[in-house]
């Protein structure tokens, strides 16, 4: 995909006019929208994503020109299902509740390559728990992507830092916050490592991740990789910019989109059939995320692993595609998941497609129930101490004791009196 492409794709939904919208959103997320002083802050506006809002985050310029990320939450008010949102909004019940007690919980979910963030109904399953979400679009993906840019390009993972900084000091876990709530980050695969590679470098952060389909080692594997990688590091410090040769052959869409086999509606601008033509310093910069997560990162927070159970990766059409992961081999990322920390949860899913949450009905309810059972295991606050209650043994002497003592008290009371002397007759 070249330049050119990469301009349309940055129109995407017409966007509406710069400061519209703003207010606080769901849970009343504070930073961005809230400071005061100094220079107007960038504004909430209405997203193209019905029941949703966008912030733009200005970036330190690169090479290309400007640079953004996109900030994406509920909007203030559209707690339920918003009208023309899609037909998934609420699985898990008819519409998320208006008045889900806050749990004290944020979670900053962060999209792949050649993505951007469609997925409402994530935000529906973690609202549901009374947990604050957010999503974030980074530089040159989705809403964040400008006609000048070439799409998805970076020279390392770590340009990341820069995005993910803007998003956590505008939902208010800037670095040094005290009595900040708590933080879960939700990466998709290429997302996945980025968040990964963050979180082993900024230890006492974040307070757990959910990686869904984490792109933790080439396809070919280590062997594979190590072959590629000098001949496409190379490319990369003569021509960093160049296309490689285009491998999506449209499997992938054909599996999630409405618009072939699959159920999801989307914007095929953000995230186009074929995807785009990826560069040698892109595909260098994804080498050493493998390398390093492949050393070992050491992560010191509880994480949750989604996976398919098996891949089908094929240069022709497989039914198979509609029920597994058609674009990772799903074999070595899961030998690299004991190599992110020490308590990881590796959850395979039979049935389940790249995208975990894109997966069938029956598929999502797993997904649902197994990440909702490690939250609520390793995240979610623990209830208050319920008050001291004595024994019920214990409780029905004192009862009784208390009954008997009544008693003896109002027969005393009835009793008549009788007067001491000496006896008459």
């Amino acid at each position: 995909m070249g330049i050119e492409t990469a301009a349309g794709a940055a129109r995407g939904p017409a966007a509406p006019p710069p400061g519209a919208g703003g207010g606080t959103g769901a849970g009343g997320a504070t930073g961005a929208d809230g400071a005061s002083g100094g220079a107007a802050a960038p504004a909430w506006e209405p997203d193209g994503l019905p029941g949703f809002e966008r912030l733009t985050l200005p970036l330190a310029p690169d090479d290309e020109g400007p640079v953004v990320a996109t900030l994406v939450r509920r909007a203030h008010g559209t707690a339920t299902a918003a009208p023309g949102a899609s037909s998934h909004a609420g699985e898990r019940g008819d519409a998320v509740p208006d008045a889900v007690p806050d749990a004290g919980v944020d979670v900053l979910y962060v999209h792949g390559w050649i993505d951007y963030f469609f997925q409402a109904h994530v935000a529906d399953f973690w609202e549901r728990l009374g947990v604050r979400f957010h999503a974030l679009d980074l530089r040159k993906y989705g809403r964040s992507l400008r006609p000048h840019q070439t799409p998805g390009y970076t020279t390392s993972l770590r340009t990341y830092d820069e995005d993910l900084e803007a998003a956590l000091a505008a939902m208010g876990h800037a670095p040094g916050t005290t009595d900040r709530r708590r933080l879960v980050l939700m990466g998709h695969s290429t997302g996945g490592l980025t968040l990964s590679l963050w979180a082993a470098r900024h230890p006492g952060r974040v307070d757990g991740l959910v990686l869904n389909s984490p792109w933790l080692e080439f396809q070919t594997r280590e062997v594979g990789r190590r072959v590629l990688e000098p001949g496409i590091r190379a490319h990369a410090a003569v021509a960093p910019r160049s296309r490689l040769v285009n491998v999506d052959l449209g499997f992938y869409t054909r599996s999630i989109s409405a618009r072939f086999d699959g159920e999801w509606d989307y914007d095929a601008a953000w995230r186009p059939d074929l995807g785009w033509r990826a560069t040698p310093a892109w595909l260098a910069a994804v080498f050493r995320g493998h390398e390093q997560v492949a050393r070992g990162l050491d992560i010191d927070v509880p994480i949750l692993v989604l996976l398919s159970a098996r891949s089908t990766i094929g240069v022709r059409w497989h039914p198979d595609m509609l029920t597994s992961d058609s674009v990772l081999d799903v074999v070595g990322v899961a030998r690299r998941v004991p190599s992110l920390g020490s308590l990881v949860t590796l959850v395979r899913l039979d049935g389940a497609l790249h995208d975990v949450t894109l997966s069938a009905a029956p598929v999502r309810d797993v997904v649902w129930r197994e990440t909702e059972r490690w939250y609520r295991a390793y995240v979610a606050p623990a209830p208050p101490p319920a008050e001291p209650q004595a024994p019920a043994a214990e409780h029905a002497f004192r009862e009784r004791v208390l009954r008997l003592a009544r008693l003896a008290r109002l027969s005393a009371a009835r009793a008549p009196s009788r007067a001491l002397g000496p006896s008459r007759r």
